[in-house]
């Protein structure tokens, strides 16, 4: 599980560097295409990575309580997901929506409440 969160990360630090330099590839587009796409794959891109995080952490970290892991993991995820989404105000192919960073939040919480749900 542990693999799989550092590669999803490496993912979204992937996707975040192509879209501040303007170069996500085509075949990304399509989600621009739909109304609110990009809402969507906010929520989905940042949820599926509180998920795998707070799966791991919750398996390495047994002796802590739960929710607490998964409150401690989806703060310092809002922190470096608001740090990122206002970044975009200094880059000409990005722009800051606070739309955009309610739809992260809301993936986070969903997905560390579902990371919680899954039983030991």
């Amino acid at each position: 599980m542990k693999w799989l969160a550092i590669l999803f990360g490496i993912l979204v630090v992937v996707i975040i560097v192509l879209a501040d330099a303007g170069t996500l590839p085509r075949y990304l587009g399509p989600i621009y295409d739909y109304p609110n796409g990009d809402k969507v794959g906010h929520f989905f891109l940042y949820g599926i990575f509180a998920f795998l995080i707070n799966l791991t952490l919750l398996r390495s970290l047994p002796a802590q309580s739960r929710r607490s892991v998964a409150v401690k993991c989806g703060l310092i995820l809002a922190f470096a997901i608001t740090v990122e989404e206002f970044s975009q105000q200094y880059f000409s192919h990005r722009t800051f929506d606070l739309v955009d960073l309610t739809a992260s939040y809301l993936g986070v919480l969903f997905f560390s409440w579902l990371a919680l749900k899954i039983k030991k």
